[in-house]
């Protein structure tokens, strides 16, 4: 089992900052490759970024290319989400996921492919 608590979120002007971090516990960290995903209001649940165990390797999601950059600290067992350039689109509950990997630069975009999930945490921009 993998524990994965979300924190960071909160109220942020268009054009801000945060820092979302996950904090994981359980099985071995750098086994795992992990992902951020967010569900707004009446929407479904959609991939953000992910990164391999090694953490050389990052995928993003189009509409946030250049603007996110998700990163890795496996001896704090952390990963981050730093969000620049927030716009109100960007405004859903934000969840942290991991997924088993064999070798170091896997990762994937795919939601159903993840194994453990946190309990999200609300970022919310306004205009």
């Amino acid at each position: 089992q993998v524990q994965l608590v979300e924190s960071g979120g909160g109220l942020v002007q268009a054009g801000g900052s945060l820092r979302l971090s996950c904090a994981a516990s359980g099985r071995t960290f750098s086994n795992y490759a992990m992902g951020w995903f967010r569900q707004a209001p009446g929407k479904e649940r959609e991939f953000v970024a992910t990164i391999s165990w090694s953490g050389l390797r990052t995928y993003y999601a189009d509409s946030v290319k250049g603007r996110f950059t998700i990163s890795r600290d496996n001896a704090k067992n952390t990963v981050y989400l730093q969000m620049n350039s927030l716009k109100p689109e960007d405004t859903a509950l934000y969840y942290c996921a991991a997924v088993r990997t064999y070798y170091s630069g896997g990762y994937s975009y795919t939601r159903d492919e993840y194994d453990y999930w946190g309990q999200g945490t609300q970022v919310t921009v306004s205009s």
